[in-house]
């Protein structure tokens, strides 16, 4: 079997930075195992695999270690893929999902645009008691949660200075860690994101992260369109709006290869 495999680097203008993903076109589905065995072998934060649905396509993500909910990073990767390279100037991808109801993409120029779930966190009253300590930095000033810890700090840098303990952070009790704090220089708030326990130490940029930063930050600063910063080494852009119970996220994207899977 030959399958299709593109990488492509998210929420950035330049080659090598930004979020990689891998995008795996499907005539249909394949077993749940082997896909789980691709995404591992790519060893990228996340390997996107979608098959045609209608007009739209049904989209699916995964970890070098588990599958998982909602990707934003590999979302915005498979809409550059359709609408560069198999389906040349589409501006609207509409995408069903198995957990994360239909996702869509517009695209405007070299912007996609993702629409996504709104999912505003809450405090936390007893977040769990290693938290603070794994992550190898300053006590925070609150931790909220929703499906991740959002971890909050008073400056970025704080958030850049952490030295996460990624073993003592694979055993907290949520999927992932998100920190973040304001941001400077035009943008409204900077972020980092840990998810060993999943396979990714520290993703580069995190879309769905956005799903519960974007409601945190526009209810603080009172302002419903933000732009973002995700601070890891390879760092990325994204552009913020809250709307209602949804979010706009929005970010450039670069073809990095195109090649193919023998199996």
């Amino acid at each position: 079997m030959r399958l299709p495999i593109y990488q492509v680097d998210a929420f950035t203008d330049r080659l090598f930075g930004g979020n990689p993903a891998a995008v795996v076109p499907l005539e249909g589905w394949l077993p749940d195992d082997l896909l789980q065995t691709i995404a591992a072998e790519n060893n990228l934060s996340e390997t996107a695999f979608f098959v045609p649905d209608g007009s739209g396509y049904e989209l699916r993500w995964f970890t070098p270690a588990v599958e998982v909910d909602l990707c934003g990073h590999a979302t915005l990767a498979t809409a550059c893929v359709i609408a560069t390279l198999l389906d040349r100037g589409r501006e609207r991808i509409d995408f069903t999902t198995r957990k994360a109801g239909t996702l869509t993409v517009t695209r405007e120029g070299g912007v996609y645009t993702l629409d996504f779930p709104s999912r505003p966190p809450e405090l936390v009253e007893a977040p769990h008691p290693d938290l603070a300590a794994a992550l190898g930095g300053p006590a925070p000033s609150a931790v909220l949660g929703a499906r991740d810890y959002l971890v909050v700090y008073e400056n970025a840098a704080d958030v850049l200075a952490l030295k996460p303990d990624m073993a003592r952070l694979a055993a907290v009790d949520r999927f992932a860690v998100c920190v973040t704090a304001p941001g400077g220089d035009g943008v409204d708030f900077v972020s980092r994101f840990f998810a060993p326990a999943r396979g990714i130490p520290e993703d580069p940029v995190t879309g769905s992260a956005h799903c519960m930063l974007i409601p945190y930050w526009a209810r603080r600063l009172g302002k419903e369109r933000l732009a973002a910063r995700q601070v890891s080494r390879r760092g990325g852009s994204l552009r913020c709006e809250l709307a209602g119970d949804r979010v706009r996220i929005g970010g450039e994207a670069v073809l990095y290869l195109e090649g193919s899977i023998h199996i």
